[in-house]
């Protein structure tokens, strides 16, 4: 072969590499472009849910708004029975919920990792992630409130805790599947048993992962409303009785969104842009404790 055939050929041949380059550019500024475009669909769907809360929401606070029970139709009124049984009850799931959660978490990262309780019981904690929060609610109902005849506080919280326990499982068995083996083996080394390591290398470790895992539950089953629609019902004054029905903030905002009455949904909106504050103030802490963990 000539030399001025091998100059062809190279030729060719970089003609041929800059046709790929130059193809791949275009590839990526389209690829580029759909994800930004589908960035800025949701960015703007999002603000305006957000705008339309703030606008509508804060009209409706007032000292009212957390001193006084839910009114009748077209009277003055609050939503502090909603707001207190909401606390009260997402409160009393996430206690339930927390310890339950973290020790399954703890058991399939530590101690059954491929054995066939372990992978039953990923399987089941999957379904429940993966489950609608009314059959939750349904489950319960006929469990607990059939069986008993009435709705209660404590059948709410039983039904929130059930949705608590598949997020902090999934949660802690992520984070501790992402400490360093040889920590744990440096552990060992030393002679500490394996419940010492566990409680004060892995999970010192992943407390960061883990907290922000029940920071998140805590923010979803906030707004949940039909779990509570089946067990704890609605309750139109204060109670602490968990023997009781009971009053929240999303089966509220249901019912007064939905009625044609302007103090009532005056009100559902006030009790949107609160709980849309408390579940934002949740996901950014989430988020800032897993960055200075980071």
């Amino acid at each position: 072969m000539t030399t001025g055939e091998q100059l062809i050929q190279a030729s060719e041949a970089q003609a041929g590499r800059e046709r790929k380059f130059m193809a791949r550019k275009r590839v990526n500024k389209v690829a580029l472009a759909l994800s930004l475009a589908a960035m800025v669909f949701g960015v703007f769907w999002l603000v305006w849910i957000l705008w339309e809360t703030v606008r509508l929401g804060v009209g409706g606070l007032a000292w009212a708004t957390f001193s006084q029970m839910t009114p009748p139709p077209n009277e003055v009124g609050g939503l502090a029975n909603a707001l207190w049984g909401s606390f009260l009850m997402v409160m009393l799931a996430t206690f339930i919920g927390t310890p339950i959660g973290i020790m399954a978490g703890i058991y399939l990262a530590e101690y059954d990792v491929k054995g066939w309780l372990g992978t039953v019981t990923r399987f089941v904690n999957d379904i429940l992630l993966s489950a609608p929060s009314i059959v939750i609610g349904l489950f319960v109902y006929a469990v607990i409130v059939a069986r008993y005849k009435h709705f209660s506080g404590w059948a709410g919280v039983i039904a929130l805790a059930l949705i608590v326990i598949p997020v902090v499982i999934r949660t802690t068995e992520n984070m501790l599947l992402l400490v360093p083996p040889a920590l744990r083996e440096a552990a060992y080394a030393l002679g500490a048993p394996k419940w010492k390591v566990i409680m004060s290398i892995t999970l010192r470790a992943a407390r960061a992962g883990v907290v922000t895992g029940i920071l998140l539950a805590v923010a979803r089953i906030s707004g949940e409303t039909a779990p509570l629609l089946f067990t704890a019902l609605n309750n139109q004054f204060f109670t602490t009785n968990l023997n009781e029905p009971m009053a929240s903030l999303p089966v509220t905002i249901f019912k007064f969104a939905m009625s044609p009455y302007e103090n009532w949904q005056q009100l559902a909106w006030a009790g949107v842009f609160l709980i849309t504050l408390a579940v934002l103030g949740l996901n950014i802490l989430a988020r800032v404790l897993t960055r200075s963990k980071i």
